[in-house]
């Protein structure tokens, strides 16, 4: 059997972008988490998950935007890691309903993304409402953008590939801390368990 080309792997009408933490208490100028930030926006990959986002609404993919987020009372927050305490003790908290919880630019979020936001956890699949909506959606393949390469993503990834789903990693549109970690954890991590390609490669895909 030939293998299965790029283009056939990202149909559109079986395909999901997902974009994750792509949000302005995370990747934006006020964030929480500055170093990560900064390597998102200086590396390209904020930018490129942006080009994806763009062309997957011209070519008809479904986009589901990943967030994270915390009640002002951190009522049903996760308390069972250092991260997630350290988190709690941020300057700027990813509370439900303020900016820090807003996509962040360049992004553009269209009237017919989904957005899911979870209260806990690692990972924008676990125990939210993802899985059920890819599977509505008839979804196949999924690519996984945003932050971070050290915890969500390959957290995502995993999930993903063991719910059944092809998934599809473009290195330049994902990023981490430190820098040369994102690279050294996608060819060591993700390349065993997903397609690892690049935000050209998915967008010539698209065109043909």
């Amino acid at each position: 059997m030939a293998r299965e080309t790029l283009a056939e792997l990202l149909d559109p009408a079986t395909t999901v972008l997902l974009t994750s933490e792509c949000q302005q208490g995370v990747v934006g100028e006020e964030s929480a988490l500055p170093e990560l930030a900064e390597e998102a926006r200086g590396s390209g990959a904020l930018v490129n998950v942006a080009r994806l986002v763009h062309a997957a609404h011209l070519a008809s993919v479904q986009v589901m935007h990943a967030v994270a987020e915390r009640r002002p009372d951190g009522r049903g927050a996760s308390h069972n890691a250092r991260l997630f305490k350290a988190v709690s003790r941020l300057p700027v908290l990813q509370i439900s309903g303020t900016k820090a919880v807003r996509i962040a630019p360049p992004i553009e979020v269209a009237e017919e993304d989904l957005v899911v936001r979870r209260l806990h956890g690692l990972s924008p699949m676990a125990g939210t409402d993802v899985d059920a909506l890819l599977r509505n959606l008839g979804c196949r393949t999924l690519i996984v953008t945003g932050v971070s390469a050290n915890v969500a993503i390959p957290n995502t990834v995993f999930d993903a590939v063991n719910l059944g789903y092809r998934v599809v990693v473009p290195q330049d549109a994902i990023a981490g801390v430190p820098a040369d970690y994102t690279p050294l954890m996608i060819r060591n991590t993700l390349a065993l368990v997903s397609t690892v390609t690049t935000t050209e490669e998915i967008l010539a895909a698209w065109k043909r």
